[in-house]
């Protein structure tokens, strides 16, 4: 008998039957999806196959067909947010924001059609040709740092830009009323980075509006091409006017000279708005301000006449920009103001601009500061005044990077054979709203499942109504079986920046339920809002938990593997598991069906636990029923020892069909290639010490007087395996797989590198172990501490260096690595930084 397979202890009879009903779908049930609803696509199915059968049709193509259609059928659960939850109507507070996060600063309203605004700049006449045109954020611009210094996620925001010589400040303020979502202005200084510089630029500011529809806008124009003020009507914004003011230097009120361009034609799409721009800087014009010499500038050469529009322009949106350019320091203020919260009183409301513009981003940066210390406290913990200000940088930069979605996902039904070589096209999910953060403006700037309970843990500490939303929209995307897409592209602007391959998101793929993370943390402050949410939320949270444990099950009972490892192709190192998140963290080095994921297993038991405590409190006695037993097997210490204790490694670990003699080697012409040498691979558990070893304790499902508690707590203290100066690394140091390519052209990802979000995990699993009583307490105790101050301290280092927070650290000297900025879970430093685990 191969090692590991050796005859497994009893787990209690009734805790296997259990286990095994809820994989049928739970008690009585015979749907597959273990209680949520049953679909509409159901019954209509079933019509299908007894039709089929009558006819004599293929049950194989029967069955496909059945899949392909419930992958792309919303699940019929009701909704945790009504279908106008995200309307000026219902929360006039959420309908504008900067909900454009792959933009350097725009804004854009809660809309499947929005109206959206946006800013672009260039610097002219530094180099030859077209000036460098900034818009979107992109990883090799060189633009930066960049971020936000404030965000409060609702009605204000402050955001430095170095861009070369360049320090740009963008500001925005919200003011409520009407029926609309009120009032809002910007505004944009541009500074030089050296304030001792004598040559200052001449720079181009382009402020536009782009309507995605049949909208209406009607521009103004002055003298030279300046825009007076463009007023517009959209059915849910009912009337409204921009109003671009005339520029001045910065803290001043007197007008400064600027040369002006505006270009109004049809929305070329989102996408093109900057090739559009680009490609119209193609003509000379003078700035000629009074008493100097003009200088030469690249500017649009339309006008208002309209006259691009085209035969296809019906219906398909308004695209209007105002260039105006001239010698910095400017600032210059771009209004909005609705016709709604300007009718709302007695007399007109003051427009939002000069000193009054002043003293409201005052007051919110003030009240951001007192309400921020309030919430996290890092003074009173005696933190640094730098790193209180990398605290609000992290929070500001997470919530300015939240985003709002409208489209249609592509989605690959899952056809109920494994391997099955009968294919099947991917097909369009049903068009659904998202309102999610993202983790990288510049690289990611979508929603990812399994990064969003991360994110939402900092978010919800600031602001819950904000995590209800979030959560809210992630459970509208449940399909008939109760499976959310881990990667979510929609819409044109999103779908634009990920390439072709990546677009299509596999039905059978799971993610980690991180989800399930902030409704914990919910269930555990119990607030009446939260629990109310909680309630509505319920039946979706307990569908696509069954899902995950139904379709996700292993080779024996209470066993679970990851869908979707790569195939072992002959130029990889070792196959990846994209679904589990941890990508090319090491697995058996040859997939197949008897592998058992010690990861994916503890994300079950914690699963069943957060959903059976949660059952329990809202009284759900049936889902309760289902669960509670589950949730007992899987943390039962037998069960978990017999599936993943590995003596001979002396950690738990996954097991399957694996060899360590597998190496890449230089094969002309081909380039790398994977050669397995002996031992042969056989049946086995896995030698790769890593984040994945730790599973058990990071999400606390070891009792503290456990015998294996000791000595995770050795690996992870020991420098030669887990320790660095700068967190916890993602695989040990002495693995052979450590710092290891998994192709020529895939660098090592979490094969080595210290990881923010999973370092948080093991501070609140030693934080948690240290004030319980047990044999390890003062050990766990004492290792949080040591561990928080080398993740912190090393962020804070690397964010006053560089600027930024970052993907990733380097275990061997701090440094930051992968994309940035990244405000996604590595904000989690704040929560650190706060001892809020």
């Amino acid at each position: 008998m191969a090692r590991g397979e050796r005859r497994r202890r009893a787990v209690p009879a009734e805790g296997v039957r259990t286990a095994e009903r809820a994989a049928r779908g739970g008690p009585g049930r015979r749907d597959g999806r273990g209680g949520g609803p049953r679909s509409t696509a159901g019954g209509v199915a079933l019509a299908v196959v007894v039709l089929s059968l009558a006819l004599g049709m293929s049950g194989r193509w029967v069955l496909a067909w059945y899949r392909a259609r419930r992958a792309v059928t919303l699940h019929s659960a009701p909704p945790v947010l009504p279908a106008d939850s995200s309307s000026p109507a219902v929360a006039p507070d959420l309908f504008w924001g900067t909900y454009r996060p792959h933009v350097y600063f725009g804004m854009k309203t809660r809309s499947p059609k929005p109206l959206l605004t946006g800013l672009m700049w260039a610097q002219q006449g530094t180099t030859p040709g077209t000036p460098k045109l900034r818009h979107t954020c992109e990883q090799g611009d060189g633009v930066g740092p960049y971020g936000w210094e404030f965000h409060d996620g609702l009605s204000f925001g402050r955001q430095h830009i170095q861009d070369g010589a360049l320090r740009l400040t963008t500001e925005f303020v919200k003011r409520p009323g009407g029926q609309h979502g009120g009032d809002w202005s910007w505004r944009v200084t541009v500074e030089p980075q050296d304030s001792g510089t004598s040559a200052l630029p001449l720079v181009s500011l382009f402020f536009y509006v782009v309507t995605d529809g049949k909208e209406v806008l009607l521009p103004e124009v002055g003298a030279k091409g300046q825009l007076k003020f463009i007023s517009g009507h959209t059915s849910e914004l009912g009337n409204f006017r921009f109003t671009l003011l005339p520029p001045t230097s910065p803290g001043d009120t007197a007008p400064k000279y600027g040369s002006y361009n505006v270009f109004w034609t049809s929305n070329p799409g989102l996408p093109l708005l900057t090739e559009m721009v680009k490609s119209r800087l193609n003509s000379w014009f003078q700035h000629r301000p009074p008493g100097a010499s003009p200088e030469r500038y690249l500017g649009l050469p339309g006008s208002l006449k309209w006259e691009d529009r085209g035969p296809s322009g019906q219906g398909q949106g308004q695209f209007l920009i105002q260039q105006v350019t001239l010698k910095i320091p400017i600032s210059i203020e771009f209004v909005f103001e609705s016709g709604s919260a300007q009718a709302g009183g007695n007399q007109a409301l003051p427009r939002l601009a000069g000193s009054l513009l002043t003293q409201a981003l005052e007051s919110h940066a003030e009240g951001f500061r007192e309400r921020f210390e309030k919430t996290f406290q890092l003074k009173e913990k005696g933190l640094s005044s730098g790193e209180q200000v990398l605290g609000q940088a992290a929070l500001s930069g997470l919530l300015g990077g939240i985003g709002y979605f409208y489209g249609q996902g592509l989605v690959l039904p899952d056809i109920g054979v494994e391997g099955s070589e009968q294919k099947v096209d991917p097909a369009l999910f049903p068009p659904v709203p998202l309102f999610t953060a993202v983790p990288s403006r510049s690289f990611f700037p979508r929603g990812f499942l399994w990064d969003e309970g991360f994110h939402q843990l900092v978010v919800q500490r600031w602001d819950p109504s904000l995590t209800r939303e979030a959560l809210g929209h992630w459970l509208g995307l449940l399909n008939a079986d109760g499976w959310i897409g881990r990667e979510q592209i929609l819409g044109d602007e999103a779908r634009a920046r990920v390439p072709p391959e990546f677009l299509v998101q596999r039905a059978v793929h799971a993610n980690p339920p991180t989800l399930l993370l902030p409704v914990a943390h919910m269930l555990e402050v119990g607030d009446p809002d939260d629990l109310a949410f909680l309630r509505k939320a319920l039946p979706r949270l307990h569908a696509w938990f069954s899902w995950l444990h139904q379709s996700q099950a292993g080779p024996l009972p209470l066993s679970y593997r990851w869908r979707g490892r790569d195939p072992a192709l002959p130029t990889l190192l070792n196959p990846k598991t994209l679904p589990s998140g941890l990508d090319d963290y090491p697995r058996a080095s040859h997939p197949s069906v008897t592998e058992r994921h010690l990861d994916l297993r503890c994300w079950v038991a914690l699963g069943a636990r957060v959903l059976t405590r949660l059952a329990e409190h809202l009284g759900e006695a049936e889902v309760a029923a289902e669960l509670g037993p589950l949730a007992a097997s899987l943390e039962a210490a037998e069960s978990l020892d017999e599936l993943h204790w590995a003596p001979e490694l002396g950690v738990f670990a996954d097991f399957g069909n694996h060899t360590k003699a597998v190496q890449l080697k230089p094969r002309p012409p081909q380039g790398l290639v994977r050669v397995v040498g002996r031992p042969q691979p056989q049946l086995q558990y896995v030698d790769a010490l890593g984040y994945v070893s730790l599973f058990p304790l990071l999400l606390r499902l070891l009792d503290p007087t456990s015998s294996r508690l000791g000595p995770l707590l050795d690996i992870l203290a020991d420098s030669r395996h887990l320790w660095s100066p700068f967190g916890l690394r993602s695989l040990a140091a002495s693995s052979s797989f450590y710092g290891q390519r998994n192709s020529e052209h895939d660098p090592p990802y979490w094969r080595g590198a210290v990881w923010l979000n999973v370092n948080y995990l093991a501070l609140g699993a030693l934080h948690h172990y240290g004030h319980l009583e047990g044999p390890h307490q003062a050990r766990a105790a004492k290792l949080h501490g040591e561990l928080r101050a080398n993740v912190v301290g090393n962020v804070w280092r690397q964010y006053q260096a560089t600027g930024f927070l970052w993907e990733q650290y380097s275990d061997r000297d701090g440094r930051g690595m992968g994309c940035r900025p990244f405000h996604g879970w590595t904000s989690l430093v704040l929560l650190a930084m706060a001892e809020d685990y």
